[in-house]
């Protein structure tokens, strides 16, 4: 049984947002436009339509009603777009479930690795190549070292982030690396939590990892494909040597127990938005302003401390949009024995502590913000109908026949739209 501590987040479901991000673009986004701070992507359009629609009528209601009580309630369409805040929390949901059945039944490490931020210039101007380098070669990284030293295949997640508290440029990867792996001779599952394999070599990894990408980059430099300012070869490579002044960073947690607790603490990172709308504390005029962790400044328990940050929208706007991934660029990666063609066997499997995994989804469906549970009768509400937004050529015209859906008790309700029709069924 999984005797790992839960990692729990201060914000809860029940949790009530007071600003909306899509306010905040709805009032000074056009007039931004006009004269943008920096160049507008076409991929940055897309999200901030999407975030200022999510959740309106214009996307479509779809309306519930508890069996016993015939209360009703409206659930606003999603916009499912990746950068959007609202949307990025179900989203975590079905990431989890959908992995929690496939990973190993060992330990897992939680891992960072990051890029110097000297490189945040080419990275802007060459961002989905620099970014597939930081994944392939991080993971190859630990793949690699496994491999040589323990014969292992490891199973690796990783999710890429390029924004820090501030929101800031700050290109990292999280990443789920099992703590063990299936044996390449015997085929068996080994477990290495607990034996003197724990022990790991942070200066051979760095340097391994730094090598790895520099590479790479000196590549896509000789290809001729590669965006930049630099005058020539011999300029670039003083580049290269200058960024080898420190360790590139890696960072690794303890071995947890269980895959359900990684999957839970992991998952907070997974779908995670650039910036919560929990965190956003005041929407003032042409000001915005949001909490933050401060890593330099932190308490007696050596916590980072909270601070808040105030910016105007010209300034907050690009920040912000930064972070916006390329066109069909992939967060979430998977190497090793979770890639593409994973054959673990069954037995291998996580099974233990489902419950575990269950209660993310059982703490919303219960909660009061939920539109579709029922606080009154304790019970989860169904699906009635949907409508759909009028300014569409498409749009149901005709009184809508509760009918066709046998759900009489909705006579007891007194909250139906007035294009609804009821019948009494016979």
């Amino acid at each position: 049984m999984c005797q790992h501590q839960q990692h729990k987040d201060n914000e809860t479901f029940a949790s009530e947002k007071k600003y909306r991000l899509a306010d905040f673009f709805n009032m000074w986004w056009d007039d931004y436009c006009k004269h943008p701070a920096e160049f507008i992507e076409p991929e940055q359009y897309k999200a901030v339509a999407a975030i200022r629609v999510c959740r309106t009528e214009v996307l479509g209601v779809d309306y519930y009603a508890c069996p016993d009580c015939g209360e009703m309630s409206e659930v606003r369409h999603s916009c499912k777009n990746r950068f959007c805040p609202t949307c990025s929390w179900k989203d975590t949901i079905v990431w989890s479930e959908k992995i929690k059945s496939e990973m190993m039944d060992i330990p897992h490490r939680h891992v960072v690795f990051t890029i110097p931020h000297q490189l945040n210039g080419l990275l802007k101007a060459n961002k989905k190549e620099l970014l597939n380098y930081l994944a392939r070669n991080a993971a190859d990284t630990f793949k690699d070292w496994m491999k040589a030293k323990y014969n292992l295949k490891i199973g690796i997640i990783g999710v890429i982030h390029t924004f820090g508290e501030k929101k800031n440029l700050h290109p990292h990867i999280h990443m789920i690396v099992s703590w063990g792996g299936i044996d390449l001779k015997t085929g068996e599952l080994v477990d290495l939590k607990g034996k003197e394999q724990e022990y790991v070599k942070y200066a051979f990894l760095q340097k391994k990892f730094r090598c790895k990408f520099e590479d790479e980059l000196i590549a896509l430099y000789d290809s001729g494909e590669m965006n930049h300012n630099f005058i020539n070869r011999r300029e670039f490579m003083r580049f290269i040597k200058k960024i080898n002044g420190k360790n590139w960073q890696i960072h690794l947690e303890p071995p947890m127990e269980c895959p359900a607790a990684v999957v839970r603490y992991i998952a907070r990172y997974s779908k995670r938005a650039c910036l919560s709308e929990y965190k956003i504390t005041n929407i003032e005029g042409e000001y915005i302003s949001f909490r933050y962790k401060d890593y330099k400044d932190r308490d007696e328990k050596g916590k980072a401390k909270e601070n808040e940050l105030i910016l105007h929208y010209r300034k907050f706007f690009p920040l912000l949009l930064q972070h916006v991934p390329p066109p069909y660029f992939r967060l979430v990666r998977y190497y090793g024995a979770y890639g593409r063609f994973k054959n673990i066997p069954d037995e291998y499997k996580a099974t233990e502590d489902e419950k575990l995994l269950e209660s993310i989804e059982t703490e919303y469906a219960q909660s009061e913000n939920n539109p579709k549970f029922c606080g009154t009768c304790t019970q989860a509400k169904v699906y009635v109908y949907t409508i759909l937004d009028k300014r569409k050529k498409h749009q149901r015209t005709e009184p809508f026949d509760i009918l066709k859906h046998e759900h009489v008790i909705f006579e007891k309700s007194n909250l139906l739209p007035e294009d609804v029709s009821l019948k009494k069924v016979a």
